[in-house]
């Protein structure tokens, strides 16, 4: 059975570097969005944060060696997103992600904003969030400010 042998009939097939927090929730919101979905971590226990309802595939190792061997079918992936807690995994495997497999749609989480630059020289969308959250508190300042 290969990747793709629970939703064969799926457009979409997204993978997804980290299990975290965040990149649990994407999974089972994703998933339950009827997306194929394969989540990759390097510790097996981190997949206990995915619902019990997630229906996509989980694979146990280091998604930047994954990719470069061709590995989880990557060339068929619609969209690769790297939530890892680190900002060097991120960027390798968002760069291999596009520069190897063309993968159109790539997304990478950074923590540190002045590495924004790096990543959008290679046309990587990113979520950094501390800039979300500076935004988010600047404007709930402005929105108390007003009233």
């Amino acid at each position: 059975m290969g990747i793709f042998a629970k939703h064969a009939n799926k457009s979409e097939y997204i993978i997804i570097v980290g299990c975290g927090r965040l990149g649990a929730h994407l999974a089972d919101t994703l998933s339950d969005d009827g997306k194929d979905v394969l989540i990759i971590d390097k510790e097996e226990k981190s997949f206990k944060k995915l619902s019990n309802a997630f229906s996509g595939m989980t694979m146990v190792g280091d998604a930047c060696e994954m990719f470069i061997r061709g590995e989880c079918n990557i060339s068929k992936a619609t969209a690769v997103i790297a939530v890892t807690n680190m900002d060097n995994t991120n960027i390798m495997a968002a760069q291999i992600a596009k520069e190897m497999y063309s993968i159109k749609n790539v997304i990478a989480r950074l923590y540190d904003p002045d590495r924004e630059c790096v990543y959008q020289e290679f046309g990587i969308k990113t979520i950094c969030p501390v800039i979300m959250s500076t935004d988010a508190v600047c404007s709930m300042l402005a929105s108390t400010d007003a009233d």
